[in-house]
């Protein structure tokens, strides 16, 4: 890293910050303050780009991401909250932030962020590579159409992925898994290696961590009964399609019966789409229909479809992901939003182009 922009709308009031940060990261960093009303300097040479920002107007949004329009794509951006407030999070979403500091901005923490999310932007590690590509030759071999499926090998899947995510941590697990083309492999590994994640942000001990893994692991089951060309479809499902798709948590349900999977599996299976309100499928559960288990898996699977790369749609930034998750209030368990933040702040905070 060799040049850091400063955007600032009080140049005055970020010549301490911009000074500090320079001279803590050493090494012939240059930290240049941008006047976000004053300057018309391109941003395009900056390996990161940092905004010191109290003007959250909609022309201050439209001024930020001209100059992150006009940098690398990809180049990492920090947002710093003078105040943590519903509207200085939202001016982080609008503009895409990689990561967000709430005041004080001592500057270890804003070297370690303006570190972690330009190294973040960097090639995947191999050990993360080859970790998911085992387990996406696992997934694939394990849930075949017309095979039975038994909890042995779904348990040693289920260790697999779990010892992977810790040993490269849910950020390299992401963007690993983020490489695939397969939409049903990246979807499914994306949410186990997030509940791997939460469950190990919650403290759970081996055995309830490995319960929550494996749930899932198997979320998804029933849409071997899916058609590809409809799961890989390069755009949006019409009525039909979506009509098939909704039908896998049902087969899910219908394919594990009876095979030895106890009655939580089961729910998971079944109920990952249900609602608190009563809004979701296939059986319009609500509340306490819904058991803590279900409710956990469901936060993983909405924020794994918001990040993940789809033909129609790019990755969407892990900050924006989870306000979507916060807006989805009276509909998921908030309790579980908000336990979910850490494991949310550990995924990539942009999209990802590996």
């Amino acid at each position: 890293m060799n040049r850091i922009l400063l955007i600032s709308d009080n140049p005055c009031r970020s010549r301490g910050l911009a000074q500090d940060l320079a001279r803590d990261l050493a090494g012939g960093i240059d930290c240049e303050i941008h006047d976000l009303y004053g300057d018309e300097a391109t941003a395009g040479s900056a390996d990161a780009l940092v905004t010191d920002v109290d003007d959250f107007s909609a022309e201050a949004v439209a001024r930020v991401r001209r100059l992150v329009g006009r940098a690398r794509r990809g180049t990492p951006l920090v947002v710093l909250m003078n105040q943590d407030s519903a509207r200085a999070r939202l001016f982080g979403v609008a503009l895409g932030a990689s990561r967000t500091l709430c005041a004080p901005f001592d500057v270890a923490r804003l070297r370690d962020a303006v570190g972690a999310v330009a190294d973040e932007a960097g090639p995947v590690p191999f050990g993360a590579v080859r970790s998911s590509d085992a387990a996406r030759g696992f997934y694939s071999s394990l849930f075949v159409d017309e095979r039975p499926i038994t909890e042995a090998p779904v348990d040693t899947g289920t260790d697999f992925v779990g010892r992977a995510v810790r040993e490269t941590g849910i950020r390299d697990w992401v963007r690993a898994v983020q490489r695939f083309d397969d939409a049903t492999h990246q979807h499914c590994l994306l949410v186990t290696g997030l509940a791997a994640a939460f469950a190990r942000s919650l403290g759970l001990g081996d055995l309830e961590s490995h319960r929550l893994t494996k749930a899932a692991l198997l979320h998804d089951v029933g849409k071997i009964h899916v058609p590809s060309a409809i799961l890989n479809k390069p755009g949006r499902l019409d009525a039909n399609e979506m009509a098939i798709v909704r039908r896998h948590p049902d087969e899910g349900y219908r394919m594990l019966a009876g095979q030895g999977f106890g009655p939580e599996m089961l729910a998971v299976v079944r109920s990952h789409h249900e609602m608190l309100d009563g809004s979701g499928y296939p059986d319009r559960l609500k509340a306490d229909d819904i058991p803590d288990l279900v409710r956990l898996i469901t936060v993983c699977d909405i924020y794994a479809a918001l990040i993940e790369r789809r033909s129609y749609k790019p990755p969407m930034a892990g900050e924006a992901a989870f306000a979507i998750l916060e807006g989805m209030s009276g509909r998921l368990d908030p309790a579980v939003v908000t336990a979910f933040r850490p494991v949310a702040a550990f995924t990539p905070r942009f999209p990802c182009d590996a």
